[in-house]
């Protein structure tokens, strides 16, 4: 019985310390707005893969690419927007509020 114990604590322990592949990818897939710049300001993604925008400032950002692809509403503080990407590309997009904000997602 103490064995199984153990086991179950050691298994526990192990998902609190390296979380789980699902919330992994959430986390590698996303972007913040915070100091009036994104957040990684490039990020490579798969084909099908779905990027999450999320705004720290307490300013309202925007996400609107280059190309048209896509385009948010002005995000409040810690509002978000999500786009999937469907198509490989590079695709480059700026804050429409404040154009010094420029960043780019390379689509594989």
């Amino acid at each position: 019985m103490t064995r199984k114990i153990l086991a179950r604590m050691l298994a526990c322990v192990t998902l609190l310390a390296f979380g789980t592949p699902t919330l992994a990818d959430n986390n590698r897939n996303t972007v913040v707005m915070k100091n009036f710049d994104f957040s990684p300001m490039a990020i490579t993604v798969s084909v099908g893969s779905t990027v999450t925008w999320k705004n720290l400032d307490g300013e309202p950002h925007t996400v609107v690419s280059a190309d048209g692809a896509f385009r948010s509403a002005a995000l409040d503080q810690n509002d978000s927007f999500t786009f999937k990407f469907n198509k490989p590309g590079t695709y480059k997009y700026v804050c429409s509020i404040h154009p010094k904000m420029m960043a780019t997602v390379t689509v594989k």
